[in-house]
């Protein structure tokens, strides 16, 4: 479960710079990353090295949304400048 965090967080982080859908698969990859993340992580019974890792994934998962969420608020600055400009 924790590699399967670690590649949603990642994939999450790499989607934050692909084109137009990618914005929005960062930040569903990225709470995806997260929820994972924290099922790996609330398991008390696993090893240290494994509750880090999926602490990790947490982290990176994070940064996806807050990227995915920047470029969300870009879009719609960008549209309604668009808007002002043609009246």
């Amino acid at each position: 479960m924790v590699r399967a965090a670690l590649i949603l967080a990642f994939g999450a982080v790499l989607a934050a710079g692909l084109p137009s859908p990618g914005l929005y698969l960062a930040i569903g990859l990225g709470l995806a990353a997260i929820g994972t993340g924290y099922l790996a992580y609330a398991r008390r019974g696993s090893p240290g090295g494994s509750r880090i890792a999926a602490a990790a994934a947490i982290t990176v998962g994070m940064m996806g949304v807050a990227l995915g969420a920047v470029r969300v608020v870009m879009v719609l600055a960008a549209i309604d400048r668009i808007d002002r400009m043609l009246g």
